[in-house]
């Protein structure tokens, strides 16, 4: 993965000596939130793992929302023009949509919100921390129980 460097402003707070100075921050935007995580010691190799592998099941199940047209095969006409093997894609979407709900049952009832936030749909920990109406700095404890559940899950060391 090859880094995606943007430089942004921070905000100013309005007091007359900040708006002097501005003070600006490097941002990977290629990073996920678990990469950032994990890039400054706040989950071990197994929890980052287990998230990414939870993440690829999510991304082959083919979960996301869409947001344009899906591009996949076109119908089978006369001609012949249609999908090399069209079932092919669909067991594997199936079988990862599988594995991706049992590794979500897997991390329970009150994780697996944090867990899908973060990993799946790439909310930053105080982002989803807002959106489910958390203390600051909880989620992360959470996350990482759900993280050391999905790795049970998966069978990663």
């Amino acid at each position: 993965m090859h880094p995606i460097l943007v430089e942004t402003n921070l905000p100013q707070d309005g007091n007359a000596a900040d708006l002097k100075r501005v003070r600006s921050i490097l941002i990977n935007l290629a990073e996920s939130p678990l990469g950032w995580l994990k890039a400054r010691g706040l989950v071990s190799d197994r929890q980052y793992a287990a998230g990414e592998l939870l993440r690829r099941d999510y991304e082959i199940a083919n979960l996301g929302p869409h947001v344009t047209m899906q591009w996949d095969a076109g119908p089978i006409s006369a001609a012949g023009r249609a999908a090399a093997n069209p079932g092919a894609s669909t067991i594997t979407q199936i079988s990862a949509k599988q594995r991706f709900l049992s590794a979500v049952d897997a991390a329970g009832p009150g994780l697996s919100e944090i867990l899908w936030r973060v990993v799946c749909a790439g909310e930053s920990m105080p982002i989803a921390e807002k959106g489910l109406g958390w203390p600051t700095r909880s989620g992360r404890l959470v996350l990482t129980l759900a993280l050391d559940r999905v790795a049970d899950f998966y069978c990663v060391r």
